[in-house]
């Protein structure tokens, strides 16, 4: 945990309406770009005070005694709704497994075990079973568990259903302290919000397939592919983006391509954008072809981005789904697993999903993200398995 960056407990970082200056220098000494950081805090407390300034004016024209009831019965509408279609769920207890490649430190997977039940309305989610928390930073604190949880729960229901506390207040969570799904304090958790939350969906989505088998989708990609490169010299810089991956196919559908899925809202970095500001050259952004599973209906591809640095710089990868590609359901099959590799002193070499690679000017980093799994089974191959 004390690798992961700089942490401070709650304190006042504006007080009375004025930015409290010790607080700001200490957070700014310890980062690389102190200006585009006071500038994107500056961006957080302005949008803070639009939403202080429009909550208030709701206020001002209907009175809190209205507002708050309104805010009640949008909560006990989301309730009932979800509560309506975990009663169409069939009886029984719907189980699944599925991992994580490593945890950055070891070679050992780490399994994620899910049974879900529904009665009454109700829903039991039991983690029980899953890895004990890891060395290394892919643990998930409970908090993170329970929005990959609700995240699934609200694809149950029409898009125009609001999101909101009626969504807990069927769910009953089990989760067991000091497992990679509610990690304890000191654990390291940098990769449990961008990864391994995504692979909580994809474990209580495949439980759901035996329960709802005509609506859940086989697996996406399962990482967001989160890549840092960062360097020192005359101008400092940080850099951070997102790799999008394939959808996995449904029982209607084929996968999209080149996307984010779940737990994750952010699109992709426009080259020039990331020219213009960055010592860095892109040498390749296409979609990785034939990347998504095979099935009746296939998997959406993923992406190949390949970026050549033009300064010496470090480059972080935290990711995952590179050892086994994500799974196909209903007889589809598996996507392509990611792949990882940098071009150094003229020599290609692979790279685990999770590593901190040096690079010197005209050195490149290469980046193929998973495809998403098929569905159900191409009737070429149901005949050649008979």
């Amino acid at each position: 945990i004390y690798e992961e960056g700089f942490r401070m407990p709650p304190v006042h970082l504006v007080k009375g309406g004025e930015v409290q200056r010790d607080v700001m220098t200490l957070l700014l000494a310890n980062v690389r770009t102190p200006e585009e950081r006071e500038g994107d805090l500056a961006a957080q407390r302005a949008s803070l005070a639009a939403g202080e300034r429009r909550l208030t004016a709701l206020v001002d024209k209907y009175g809190d005694d209205l507002l708050l009831r309104a805010a009640g019965e949008l909560m006990d509408y989301t309730e009932r709704m979800l509560a309506a279609r975990l009663a169409d769920l069939p009886a029984g207890t719907f189980a699944a497994v599925d991992r994580m490649d490593d945890d950055g430190l070891s070679d050992d997977a780490v399994p994620i075990r899910v049974a879900v039940s529904a009665k009454r309305g109700r829903i039991t989610v039991d983690f029980t079973g899953s890895a004990p928390q890891t060395a290394g930073g892919v643990n998930a604190n409970r908090a993170v568990t329970l929005s990959a949880v609700l995240y699934v729960l609200r694809c149950l229901l029409p898009a125009g259903v609001p999101s909101n506390d009626g969504l807990l207040r069927p769910l009953t969570l089990v989760t067991e302290p000091g497992t990679v799904v509610d990690a304890v304090a000191p654990a390291a958790v940098a990769g449990g919000n961008v990864e391994t939350s995504q692979r909580i969906v994809d474990v209580v989505l495949r439980a759901f397939a035996g329960a709802l088998p005509d609506l859940v989708p086989a697996s996406s990609s399962g990482t967001m592919c989160n890549l840092s490169i960062g360097g020192e010299g005359a101008t400092p810089f940080s850099y951070y983006e997102t790799i999008a991956g394939g959808a996995g196919a449904g029982p209607n559908r084929p996968g999209a391509n080149g996307i984010q899925t779940h737990m994750t809202n952010t699109r992709n970095t426009p080259v020039e954008a990331l020219e213009h500001a960055y010592p860095m050259l892109v040498t390749a952004s296409r979609l990785r072809d034939r990347s998504g599973g095979a099935g009746e209906r296939r998997g959406g591809d993923g992406v190949v981005r390949e970026i050549e640095a033009l300064a010496p710089s470090r480059a972080s990868l935290l990711s995952d789904r590179a050892k086994n590609g994500p799974p196909g359901l209903a007889g589809g099959a598996d996507g392509a697993p990611a792949r990882f590799s940098a071009k150094r002193k003229g020599r290609w070499e692979d790279l685990p999903s999770k590593a901190n690679v040096d690079l010197e000017r005209g050195d490149r980093l290469r980046i193929e993200t998973p495809g998403g799994g098929g569905h159900g089974q191409r009737s070429t191959d149901a005949a050649a398995g008979g």
